[in-house]
């Protein structure tokens, strides 16, 4: 085992010694075999790190590392200070487009499938960006407009339709613009009075800051570095999945303890590879996204996708913000990882584009996925789990000021949410069944939604091989110990809050209500079904699925399903529910009445939660064994019974918890 060092003031003619260091860690990439070890010193790299091999095995890894104590930044941009001013505020730079290479972001349309805009000929944004002092600017889409640029205070947020102060709305008037000709980029922007320079002022080059141009690299971890400023594009779970970092279709990878900002679209990527689908609706038009990510499940089978070659990533420890599209990205694979004790906020805040595949976390086929204690706040969207959430857990993690919490979309289950905070308004939401969720805390709504005109996969446990598929009826679901804070009022007034959402038969709750009409059980559901009889699908397409909804609590106009067991309803108390952010940590204040304190929730068992319907699957850990749900929020172990709610130390009167 070697321990390459790079630095500054090295040479890549050297020997990588560290009385002899390499200049660039692509340098000693080429060079690190399993085992060894590249370790960077203090300063800042600007190249997209392109690994040339990957480890053989977990003990046997090629680690990147920054340096003990010592602060490495990798770049995706480049530094630009030939800026000419042309009229007062605005500054005009002309750069080769050698700089740039093949990938240059301004000529990069941000374009694929699921991005949304008002026409289909409406002008597309661009992957390149200019950022002054760290600050990123905005794209506008000629030349006049870079002079006298509007400023926003507030913007429409796609997925509510309510208007949003935008996080930092002075950013709005740093705008620029960019001509791309035969040899050379020209882009103008305006600087607000600033000398661009005098000033760090740097512009997008390369597409990624840390991911290999080939598959198959396994068993690499990268970290405690500054990574930023990438030009990596749009990321549907149809196309090509590049990150600012990712390992790019393999096995294995470890990312920790690092700082990650400002890529364009999506920061950690573990996804799928172009060769199972590239954008094919958006340069075909020929049939639904939906049918091409149904094919790429089986395309991506085809190729080897599975357990012992592709997924099993861990990514922790890191603060990932400042990103357009997601904090963490991934479809087929990101299967058998896990993501946690991250810090992940301000995604997909800047507004400047959108579309269908925004989060903080953002997953396809989360097969056996672990996503447990995040602190993830200030998001469009908090985690949204799309298609296959099968066998993931997201637990004891904390959510807040997101336009939307959690949304799992047209799965089958069996999935697990338990001990976590839902605090924004806009907290659950699920177009999907067989979901458990287990000691929450809920001071939002609750949506629910069938989906009948999209069948999806469903897979064998703990397993890529796809099983059958089956559209979303909705249900087949447990509710076991949440605590549900509502607002006060009628639950109803939270349905305007979707008026522009365009998704049908919203279904809109504060608690669990809107499972009214379910059967309680699986013995009458399938009474239901015997009467019924004789039939096939039409049998079974019109009943609602069984739930299994017992020992919850109700504050606040929150409302229980109807013929639940063992709840309590504390209508006239309000919880005095707030979640601050201190300099010190994030803080929970609520207030819990002595009936709510009284309530006792058995620790639920696998054998307890029962089997999903369409799956015939039973809530297990990865390894097949039982789960067990009997660690709270902040990582107590829980004996037999607890207060509802994610943390089990609650008392009657008011409380104040230290979350993160």
């Amino acid at each position: 085992m070697t321990v390459l060092h790079v630095a500054k003031h090295g040479s890549d003619q050297a020997a990588g010694t560290e009385q002899a260091p390499f200049a660039t860690i692509n340098r000693a990439a080429a060079v690190a075999v399993p085992g060894d070890t590249v370790l960077v010193h203090e300063g800042e790299y600007r190249e997209w790190v392109k690994p040339a091999r990957g480890g053989l095995s977990d003990a046997r890894r090629i680690t990147y590392q920054a340096a003990p104590g010592e602060h490495v930044v990798i770049k995706g941009s480049e530094r630009v200070d030939t800026w000419v001013q042309e009229e007062g505020n605005v500054w005009r730079a002309t750069l080769p487009n050698s700089l740039f290479g093949d990938w240059n972001p301004y000529a990069q349309p941000l374009e694929g499938d699921w991005v949304v805009r008002a026409t289909e000929d409406e002008p597309r944004t661009h992957l390149g960006d200019v950022y002054l002092d760290g600050l990123s600017f905005y794209e506008v889409l000629s030349r006049a407009a870079v002079t006298d640029p509007p400023r926003r205070t507030e913007v429409t947020d796609h997925w509510t339709g309510t208007t949003v102060a935008l996080p930092n709305p002075d950013q709005t008037v740093y705008v620029w613009y960019a001509e791309v000709g035969l040899d050379q980029t020209t882009i103008w922007a305006n600087f607000q009075g600033a000398n661009p320079n005098e000033q760090l002022t740097e512009v997008n080059v390369r597409r990624s800051v840390f991911y290999p141009v080939v598959t198959g690299l396994n068993y690499i971890t990268v970290r405690g570095f500054e990574l930023c400023q990438a030009a990596c594009p749009w990321t549907p779970p149809t196309a090509d999945q590049p990150g600012l970092i990712g390992p790019n279709w393999a096995k294995g990878w470890i990312i920790e303890d690092n700082v990650i900002h400002d890529a364009k679209c999506s920061a950690i990527a573990i996804g799928k590879e172009a060769s199972t689908g590239d954008n094919y609706f958006t340069r075909r038009h020929d049939k639904p996204g939906y049918q091409y990510q149904l094919e790429s499940v089986f395309s991506a089978r085809h190729i080897g996708w599975s357990k012992e070659r592709i997924g099993s990533h861990i990514i922790r420890r890191n603060r990932i913000y400042d990103c357009g599209q997601n904090g963490v990205v991934g479809h087929l694979g990101c299967v058998f990882s896990q993501i946690y004790d991250n810090h992940i906020y301000r995604i997909a805040l800047k507004r400047e584009f959108w579309g269908h595949e925004i989060g903080g976390i953002k997953l396809h086929a989360a097969l056996d996925v672990l996503i447990s204690h995040n602190l993830i706040h200030d998001c469009s969207l908090g985690t949204w789990l799309d298609w296959e959430t099968q066998g993931t857990r997201v637990t004891r993690n904390i959510y807040f000021n997101n336009s939307r919490d959690l949304f799992v979309e047209v799965s089958h289950g069996p999935y697990l949410v338990d001990h976590n905070v839902f605090g924004s308004p806009a907290a659950v939401e699920t177009f999907s069944d067989g979901g458990a969720y287990v000691n929450n805390l809920v001071a939002g709504t609750v949506r629910l939604e069938t989906v009948m005109d999209r069948a999806t996969p469903y897979h064998e446990p703990h397993s890529t091989a796809v099983k059958g598929y089956a559209v979303i009826y909705g249900g087949d679901d447990r509710w076991i110990g949440n605590l549900f804070v509502g607002t006060g009022g009628p639950a109803t007034d939270a349905s305007a809050a979707y008026g522009k959402s365009g998704f049908r038969g919203q279904n809109l709750s504060y608690g669990t209500s809107g499972y009214n009409g379910h059967p309680a059980g699986f013995e009458e559901y399938l009474g239901l079904v015997m009467a019924a009889m004789p039939g096939d699908v039409e049998t079974f397409i019109h009943l609602k699925q069984p739930v299994y909804i017992h020992h919850n609590a109700y504050l606040a106009g929150a409302a229980p399903y109807d013929r639940e067991e063992a709840a309590v309803v504390a209508a006239g108390a309000s919880g005095g529910l707030a979640i601050r952010q201190e300099a010190d940590g994030v803080y929970l204040d609520i207030e819990l009445p002595a009936e709510v304190a009284g309530l006792q929730v058995p620790v639920p068992t696998t054998a307890a939660l029962g089997r999903v319907r369409f799956v015939d699957a039973d809530y297990e850990a990865p390894d097949g064994g039982p789960v067990a749900l009997d660690t709270d929020l902040l990582g107590a172990v829980v004996p037999g019974s607890s207060v509802p709610g994610p943390v089990a130390s609650l008392v009657a009167g008011p409380n104040t918890v230290k979350l993160w």
